[in-house]
């Protein structure tokens, strides 16, 4: 059985804002990595780290270039994650991957630059 209509699932949820629904996704003791940030373990954890990306706009969108599957049902994606703040765009190329337990979402890892997150936000936040 393939984890892809999962992860699509999952993501398609994030541009709902559905906090939620989002974490529905999660196993009880599932690990959120935002590489390079600290990761973190659990649903509470994991909940008010998601939160805050959440409520950082107004709107979100995940934007799949590319997605596949191992054979021990590992899921790989390449994505632009858009967040729109205060009237703009932010946009960060990613790459995520997706490991899953009995349905559940055990291991979220995203790889992306920090500093251009940071570049971006500053930018929308001085013309604000």
């Amino acid at each position: 059985m393939s984890n892809i209509p999962a992860v699509k699932a999952f993501i398609a949820a994030w541009g709902k804002q559905d906090l939620d629904e989002i974490m529905s996704f999660f196993a009880e003791d599932a690990i959120y990595h935002n590489i390079p940030l600290d990761p973190v373990q659990g649903t509470e954890a994991v909940r008010q780290t998601i939160s805050q990306f959440v409520s950082m706009g107004s709107k979100i969108e995940f934007e799949t270039h590319f997605i596949a599957e191992n054979a021990d049902g590992v899921v790989l994606t390449e994505r632009t994650d858009k967040f729109r703040i205060k009237e703009q765009w932010l946009e960060l190329p990613v790459m995520g991957t997706f490991e899953f337990a009995d349905g559940k979402l055990t291991k979220w890892r995203d790889y992306f630059d920090i500093g251009q997150f940071q570049q971006q936000l500053a930018a929308i936040n001085a013309a604000a």
